[in-house]
């Protein structure tokens, strides 16, 4: 990581850099719905993403003096199982490049990774974008199964929902 911080027209160039990518990836990748920054002096970006497993997420971007911090919620705190939980996603960790799984507000479950600053281009945000789309992907129905899983036990039974009942005469 760079010692020194970045001067206010680096972080200007950065900024460009990064809603210009940002602005393509929304006319031009299916995966992205949209992107805004938020107002004010911070430099931080919300960019939403479609997936197929967890319909919508929306990555969090801060370009902080030194790297470009970037999360996104992946989902509550487990309902039951935690410790299972948990040490499935530590498990998920060590195959993660640029990210990781970190408990946030409200011991809700976030993926988070940061950049140095000097890497900041468009190949690396397309790398960062997929990773993030792609741990969303593989791992937030394993992960709900754990967390909630008297949930899914009866979406699961055959006759769940259907509103028959086999064990009537008919």
């Amino acid at each position: 990581m760079t010692n020194e911080p970045a001067s206010i027209e680096e972080l200007d160039q950065l900024s460009t850099v990064i809603e210009s990518w940002m602005a393509e990836q929304a006319a031009e990748n299916p995966v992205v719905a949209t992107w805004e920054r938020l107002p004010g002096g911070e430099r931080r970006w919300f960019l939403r993403i479609n997936g197929e497993e967890k319909d919508v997420s929306t990555i969090r971007w801060h370009l902080r003096q030194r790297t470009l911090h970037y999360e996104t919620y992946f989902m509550p705190a487990p309902e039951e199982n935690g410790e299972r939980l948990y040490e499935h996603l530590l498990r998920r960790n060590l195959k993660m490049y640029g990210g990781q799984f970190a408990i946030g507000e409200e011991d809700a479950l976030f993926i988070v990774g940061q950049l140095d600053r000097t890497m900041i281009d468009a190949v690396e945000l397309d790398r960062v974008l997929g990773s993030m789309w792609s741990w969303i992907e593989q791992y937030f129905r394993p992960a709900l199964r754990i967390g909630f899983a008297s949930r899914f036990v009866a979406a699961d039974e055959p006759d769940a929902g259907s509103g028959t009942d086999d064990t009537a005469g008919g």
